[in-house]
């Protein structure tokens, strides 16, 4: 058995607004996927569908638990660099971590966190 892929899978309170982000700020392409309450965010091999929950708890109300992804990029200089220009909330500055990583943190306009890193070559 091989894991092919992986598609996060995230509940937000208003799709619009949150494709919105995703495609000004994070560099994604949108797009419908049958279902009017739903939308697939794309960038490079990175797949998130988020469905409109307007009444489920707000990813800002979450705490620690409104981390849903880790994403590995080739160059978070210049993606940092990009995220910041188009006003995305940073929640860790970018940092060369001793775990071999150098990375940031955003949180979306819905309030779901997510990190960004890339690998330091040893």
């Amino acid at each position: 058995m091989e894991i092919q892929r992986t598609i996060y899978v995230l509940a937000v309170p208003d799709l619009e607004k949150s494709a919105e982000f995703f495609r000004n700020v994070l560099d994604f392409t949108i797009h419908e996927i049958g279902d009017q309450g739903w939308r697939m965010f794309a960038r490079d091999n990175c797949r998130i569908m988020a469905g409109h929950c307007p009444d489920a708890i707000r990813p800002s109300e979450l705490g620690d638990h409104s981390y849903f992804g880790y994403f590995v990029v080739d160059d978070v200089d210049d993606y940092y660099g990009m995220v910041t220009s188009k006003g995305a909330e940073i929640i860790k500055p970018l940092k060369s971590e001793k775990w071999g990583m150098r990375e940031f943190g955003v949180r979306t306009i819905d309030g779901h966190r997510i990190m960004i890193g890339q690998d330091l070559e040893e």
